[in-house]
């Protein structure tokens, strides 16, 4: 027998706070009968791209991320806004955080982030073809570096830990599944 979707009683919403906002229900369970809160953090789609150059060079961000309060190893990515498509927020963080634009944007599918806190979902883009366009367009929040790293080195980058936001690990597994290069890219290290 499979679970079955719980009954909401009840719902508060609390503040917003930006980019997320919290929400209290009240769900009943269809297995005890009880009843129980959950807490849920409501937000905005997410979109996050590979911007993939013709040399095959994956445009990457380090930048500073308040929760871990460290630097981190990423590819672009932010908030799906109100205007935007999720391709349309792919090219606008792109640019946004490197300068680059690209010749053709591929879904590359969506994720639930983590649906035991989460509403939303994100979807990952493959930007083929990147070019350097203009200047990034950082907002006040942001300090990103741009770097860029060859896409037969990303493995070896999640493997020495270098790479660690789970989303970033998602969007690279997407890639490598999508086009049946995981195969290639992991040939040979020792960890297999």
């Amino acid at each position: 027998m499979y679970p079955k979707p719980w009954k909401v009683i009840s719902t508060i919403r609390d503040n917003s706070y930006r980019v997320f906002s919290l929400r209290k229900d009240r769900a009943l369970s269809p297995r005890t009968g009880e009843e129980h809160d959950f807490f849920i953090l409501e937000s905005s789609p997410w979109v996050n791209v590979i911007p993939l150059t013709p040399e095959n060079e994956v445009v990457m961000v380090r930048q500073y991320r308040h929760g871990l309060q460290d630097v981190t190893l990423e590819i672009p990515g932010g908030l799906v806004e109100a205007q935007d498509s999720p391709a349309g927020a792919a090219e606008r963080e792109l640019y946004e955080e490197t300068g680059f634009r690209s010749l053709d944007m591929i879904s590359l599918g969506s994720v639930h982030p983590n649906p035991a806190i989460l509403n939303n979902v994100c979807y990952t883009y493959l930007a083929k073809g990147v070019y350097k366009a203009g200047l990034q367009q950082q907002d006040e929040k942001e300090d990103i570096e741009v770097l860029l790293r060859p896409l037969n080195e990303i493995p070896y980058l999640i493997k020495k830990g270098e790479i660690t936001h789970s989303l970033v690990l998602v969007a690279f597994y997407r890639l490598f599944m999508e086009f049946g290069a995981l195969e290639n890219y992991v040939q040979g290290l020792d960890f297999l």
